[in-house]
């Protein structure tokens, strides 16, 4: 099945030498910051998880938002989705693919990620969150993989895979949650101290996930004649709608515990974020922004008449995609280690190597995610069933 991925025309070439370019300059920064160290980054002794753990922290949520298209269609048998269960497992496998090489170039010598499995310590909660991710993804590659090769060849998938996929479902839950558990789990850190924060990931995860996919199936269509579907487009938004008012929700809920009870070690997180503490407020801005996008998208998306309205959809899906992104992806990590719990307020700005390693780590899943994306198409052209063209 693979001899599919090297069928393709020239926009399609043009888009994995885009990525090789992106990837190979991603690698050449690595190679700066393996031989320098993370002295090149601007981590520092106060804030010591930056840009890097706050993108696989967004990304886990991207991974596990694929049980909201596996989850109707195998439990509730909701037909509507069979055409693009595949493609949230096969975005779930590119996710987690960034979330290790982010956690990769975040170890200072990354030969000891091994250790977590070398020297398993089960009462330690990130042996937990590697157990559950790699388990996520490996669930999802096996059953996406057979899943797709019996639809090549017409016949029903394996009989061991059915279990696989029910138990991949509770497994999308856990592998956010626990990464959830990492960051609340730390009392000295008062922005992250709080028992919604699991909730909280799951409902932005919920909500980014189904938007990125309504993106990804826009993209199909312009470029390979895929059609999803209007049924299965707007059973993606109703659930990103959802998804992202319990954000929202869970957010206020914060924001007036935070405010109500006046605890300083509690709200100089949220003051600092959004107003600035102290003359420093470098995220300032983008959480301003992160705010009004999701809001503006949550407007659109719970009206009926723009949520069926494909132009304002897909718009309201990419500023929901973005403004999650900035609020997990920026302003999670950085706003629980500033102020420092000795009240010290120091900026953390990432540097240009490491929006360049970034680059390198989205390219490399991006590429993953086409060749899979590539497969899925070329498998419906062959066997008929979607007006589907190669790309």
């Amino acid at each position: 099945m693979l001899e599919l991925a090297f069928k393709g025309n020239r926009h399609y070439w043009i888009w994995l030498s885009f990525l090789g370019i992106g990837i190979i300059t991603g690698t050449a920064a690595y190679l700066v910051q393996f031989n320098v160290g993370l002295a090149v980054t601007g981590l520092s002794r106060d804030v010591s998880w930056g840009f890097y753990l706050a993108q696989l922290t967004f990304l886990v949520g991207v991974a596990a938002s694929a049980v909201m298209v596996v989850l109707p269609y195998y439990l509730h048998n909701f037909r509507v989705f069979g055409r693009i269960t595949i493609l949230g497992e096969f975005t779930a496998i590119a996710a987690v693919c960034m979330c290790g090489l982010f956690l990769f170039v975040d170890i200072g010598q990354p030969m000891r990620a091994m250790n977590v499995f070398l020297y398993p310590s089960p009462k330690s909660i990130v042996f937990w969150d590697a157990t559950v991710l790699n388990g996520y993804l490996f669930l999802n590659l096996i059953v996406g993989w057979n899943v797709l090769e019996a639809e090549r060849n017409g016949v029903q998938p394996p009989f061991w895979v059915k279990p696989l996929i029910y138990l991949s479902i509770p497994w999308a839950f856990a592998i956010h949650t626990v990464t959830a558990f990492i960051y609340c789990g730390l009392g000295g850190r008062g922005f992250w101290l709080t028992a919604i924060m699991a909730p909280r990931f799951l409902a932005s995860a919920f909500s980014s996930g189904p938007a990125f996919l309504i993106i990804i199936c826009r993209i199909l269509r312009k470029v390979s004649g895929f059609n999803a579907g209007t049924k299965a487009i707007q059973g993606l938004a109703k659930i990103a709608t959802y998804g992202l008012m319990a954000n929202l929700f869970f957010l206020s809920c914060e924001i007036f515990v935070v405010y109500n009870s006046g605890l300083p070690e509690h709200k100089a997180h949220f003051q600092y974020l959004y107003f600035g503490l102290d003359g420093h407020g470098v995220l300032v801005p983008w959480m301003r922004t992160a705010l009004i996008l999701m809001v503006s998208a949550a407007i659109l998306l719970i009206i009926p008449a723009t949520r069926r309205h494909e132009p304002v959809l897909i718009t309201a899906c990419v500023a929901l995609f973005t403004g999650t992104w900035i609020d997990k992806g920026m302003g999670l990590v950085t706003g629980g280690f500033i102020p420092t719990p000795l009240h010290q307020v120091l900026d953390y700005v990432p540097t240009v190597l490491e929006l360049l390693i970034s680059v390198g780590i989205y390219a490399t899943g991006a590429l993953i995610l086409t060749i899979l994306l590539k497969l899925a198409m070329g498998v419906k052209k062959e066997t008929g069933r979607t007006k589907v063209r190669f790309i």
